[in-house]
């Protein structure tokens, strides 16, 4: 995997993946920042785990979100100390038990982003299940 980070202007810079998408990040506040950044991954990568475990174990699925929640250090470098992930998932064959197996697995087995925070961030995750309307 490779990507390229360019200058724009100011304190703003435009990524380029390998695979030819382009994110815009920023220092000042005039786009999504690196640290924001860091925080929608987490949120994205555990998210596409959940998603994916609960599809294969053949569960029908109408929407999933994950709110997030970090703190930082208060001194430089202000990295992340904690993040917290909240799962809602609404669908109409999904078990409490499949969802909270779906979270764990991506906690501690899948979510890359998440395990290369390990050791230095503390992750807590929660989940909302919310039986589907629709069937």
């Amino acid at each position: 995997m490779k990507a390229q980070v360019s200058w724009d202007k100011d304190l703003t810079f435009t990524g380029t993946t390998d695979s030819g998408y382009k994110t815009v990040m920023d220092g000042s506040g005039n786009a999504v920042s690196p640290m924001e950044s860091v925080l929608l991954a987490v949120g994205a990568c555990s998210s596409i785990d959940v998603v994916d475990i609960l599809k294969k174990g053949r569960h029908e699925i109408e929407s999933c979100e994950c709110e997030l929640e970090a703190e930082r250090a208060d001194d430089a470098p202000r990295v992340f100390t904690k993040i917290h992930a909240h799962y809602t998932v609404v669908a109409s064959s999904v078990t409490e038990k499949a969802l909270a197996r779906a979270v764990q697995l991506s906690t501690e087995k899948y979510c890359s982003v998440m395990l290369m925070l390990t050791g230095n961030v503390e992750i807590t995750t929660s989940y909302t299940l919310v039986e589907s309307t629709h069937n």
